[in-house]
């Protein structure tokens, strides 16, 4: 086993990825309450306190509402842009030991036996990043919160042998449902979410198929269905050729079996 992975979370009201490699456990993003990130850990087999490093990929509270907390509680190593940095204000944040680490899209870090890799993505905040985490060869990168999927992100992705991805919103669910115009043209902006279309379209035209997992993440509970968006990826790797078994779909407030890679 190189790395295990589960996301405790993933939507609108709060995301959590546990990865656990041979020398470290690590979250990308705190959006859940400390409490409830305790809970999830124990539900997959995990110390509730067990988190050595923490990656922020931005400042929206559904991504690090649960930091200031986590840090309070536990030494552990937070790294995130300095854009991200100056949003949340944590330089302010006490520490238990632990420390904030700024990092620079496009520059890996090693932390333990994982090297990582932050890399700039279209989405509306200060200084957004995700994450690709490698080791013992194994390669793992989630991506949520990206308006559209330009060539140098999707080439950031290639490789991966786990692929966390956003698909965010149905099209026509979000075209007729309840939010406000404004709101709709920004989750359909080149700076808001991945829609299912545009998923099905990354695997069509730029996903490299190497992935054994791929796992739909970042649902909206009032513009998408966890069907809708399975079936236009399945589609999507059906017309490559691949099979839909590899396909998992997260959920808002359960966490995902553990996969061990």
């Amino acid at each position: 086993m190189a790395i295990t992975v589960s996301v405790l979370g993933s939507g609108s009201r709060g995301n959590a990825t546990f990865i656990r490699t041979e020398r470290l456990r690590l979250l990308i993003d705190a959006g859940i309450s400390r409490k409830e990130l305790a809970k999830r850990l124990e539900m997959i087999g995990e110390d509730p306190d067990g988190i050595d490093a923490v990656l922020i990929t931005h400042e929206h509270n559904d991504h690090a509402s649960g930091l200031r907390t986590l840090v309070k509680e536990l030494p552990v190593q937070v790294f995130l842009t300095c854009g991200t940095i100056s949003a949340l204000h944590a330089e302010m944040y006490e520490l238990n030991g632990g420390r904030i680490t700024p990092v620079q899209p496009g520059v890996c870090f090693t932390v333990e036996d994982a090297e990582i890799l932050p890399f700039s993505v279209p989405h509306d905040a200060a200084e957004p990043v995700a994450f690709s985490i490698t080791s013992g060869g194994v390669k793992v990168t989630q991506l949520t919160d990206v308006g559209y999927m330009p060539e140098p992100v999707a080439e950031r992705l290639r490789g991966s042998h786990m692929l966390i991805l956003e698909s965010n919103h149905d099209l026509e669910m979000l075209r007729v449902g309840p939010y406000p115009w404004s709101l709709k043209q920004r989750l359909m902006g080149r700076y808001g979410h991945l829609s299912n279309l545009a998923v099905g379209r990354f695997i069509r035209d730029q996903h490299d198929g190497l992935a054994e997992h791929f796992v739909l993440a970042h649902l909206s509970s009032k513009n998408n269905h966890p069907e809708l968006a399975r079936q236009e990826a399945a589609r999507a790797l059906g017309h490559r050729g691949w099979s839909a078994e590899r396909l998992q779909v997260t959920s808002q407030d359960h966490p995902l079996a553990p996969v061990q890679l």
